[in-house]
């Protein structure tokens, strides 16, 4: 079994996306552990603030599986690829890692660089795996946020009702 981590965004219909992109991992993967729901703003382009999150998996997928599921799900919300690649979203799921994996191939990406540029990754993922380590930077989650400079980027928690 993989663990994996992937993160989750919408600044559409959020509260929707967010609670129905949950539920469809919940039926491919089985259990979901959540950090909390963080609001922030957009990154890369002027649009209404998001809402973000990490969840934890173990999955017996491949990690390209898991990818190919992932974007089935976006599409299942709306979620189309046209237009900038900073824009609004119905539904991002990102996988952030698979286990201990390093690759950079076929438009995967292990483990993303959104790890260390975004706060709205990096809070939520040392929320739930805090001592986990970046497979590559071989820190913590936690140490890596505590050195982040949270200057940076507005995040803030927010109350959810799932």
């Amino acid at each position: 079994m993989a663990r994996i981590y992937l993160s989750i965004g919408s600044n559409i219909e959020r509260e929707k996306n967010i609670r129905g992109g949950v539920e469809d991992l919940k039926r491919h993967f089985g259990e979901v552990t959540l950090s909390r729901v963080y609001e922030s703003e957009s990154v890369g382009f002027d649009g209404d603030n998001f809402y973000n999150l990490v969840a934890a998996i173990d999955t017996d997928m491949s990690a390209k599986s898991v990818s190919d599921t992932l974007h089935a799900i976006e599409a299942e919300h709306g979620r189309t690829r046209e237009g900038p690649r900073f824009s609004s979203r119905t539904l991002d799921i990102d996988l952030l890692t698979y286990d201990d994996l390093v690759t950079n191939d076929n438009g995967l990406q292990l483990p993303r660089d959104e790890i260390t540029k975004n706060a709205f990754v990096l809070w939520p993922l040392a929320e739930i795996a805090p001592q986990e380590k970046h497979p590559v930077l071989n820190q913590t989650y936690d140490e890596m946020w505590e050195e982040f400079d949270k200057e940076r980027q507005s995040l803030w928690p927010v109350e959810f009702q799932w």
